[in-house]
């Protein structure tokens, strides 16, 4: 993991205490991510100046921290230091007043700070937004077939976009960025309970109807980072020692566990599915 990695991960997990509402001191974040003192003290003073940081009696934290209460600023300035800036194609002051908004905000859906780049398609990202909130179809080329769709929400898993959309009364998923043609339609939908009920569980087993287990092999050097939160989904220990992790995890597509592996090459590799494993070395 090179330098700036580093720090873009150490300030995520700072800013998650934050939002935590923790209260922490700098000499337990220099045990906890092994820097010195004066590296944190940056951190805090300068790269994370923009943030409403408090400090009484040697601890800091956000006191009633939410993303609510931040300005445009602020939020555009975290996007950059943390990398999600470019999660969304346009992260403009209307943008951000639609995700900050609470009716807006239920055409998205976030699982990770992960993410491909789809600058290219923001007109569309932005379209479909609109017509999921209206409860209109739209129409679009996906894996040679052409198809009508009732889109429900857009989900980014582990740094895919996805729509989540009814076709032909089955809920189902499509990778954005794999949907041409894209057409907005004038007809309305009324909007199915069932689906409505799942995503208000927020639950990811709608996501997809079937998921594949593999195996990863995490450096040592990194793995500190994997026993901090679950950056796999459903992930598992399955052996430690001192050169490296071994790790299984459950997804539903191969690109939702390319995305993630290929974040952390050259520290990671995929030992199971073996045909993953190729296509991920192929593609570095």
């Amino acid at each position: 993991m090179n330098e700036h990695d580093k720090i873009a991960t150490r300030l995520a997990l700072i800013l998650q205490k934050l939002v935590s509402k923790e209260r922490f001191t700098i000499e337990e974040l220099c045990e906890e991510f092994n820097v010195n003192k004066r590296t944190i003290q940056r951190d805090i003073n300068e790269r994370l100046a923009f943030l409403p940081i408090k400090k009484e009696n040697g601890f800091y934290f956000a006191e009633s921290f939410t993303f609510g209460d931040l300005s445009f600023k602020d939020i555009q300035a975290f996007a950059t230091l943390c990398g999600i800036k470019s999660l969304y194609p346009a992260l403009t002051n209307e943008f951000i007043v639609d995700l900050l908004n609470i009716k807006t905000s239920q055409a998205y859906l976030i699982k990770s700070f992960n993410h491909e780049s789809i600058t290219n398609q923001q007109k569309s990202f932005e379209a479909i937004s609109a017509w999921i909130l209206k409860h209109q179809q739209i129409s679009c080329t996906y894996k040679n077939k052409q198809r009508v769709l009732n889109p429900y929400k857009l989900v980014n898993i582990n740094g895919i976009w996805y729509l989540g959309a009814d076709e032909d009364g089955t809920f189902k998923t499509f990778t954005f960025s794999k949907m041409t043609n894209l057409k907005f339609l004038d007809t309305q939908f009324s909007e199915n309970p069932e689906f409505l009920e799942l995503l208000r569980k927020n639950e990811i087993t709608w996501f997809s109807n079937s998921t594949f287990d593999a195996t990863l092999q995490i450096n040592a050097n990194v793995a500190e980072y994997f026993f901090r939160r679950a950056l796999l989904p459903n992930q598992k220990i399955i052996e430690q020692n001192d050169e490296y992790l071994i790790l299984s995890t459950k997804v539903s597509y191969e690109d939702e566990l390319f995305s993630i592996v290929k974040y952390w090459l050259p520290h990671i590799k995929i030992l199971q599915p073996r045909e993953c494993s190729k296509i991920c070395v192929s593609t570095k």
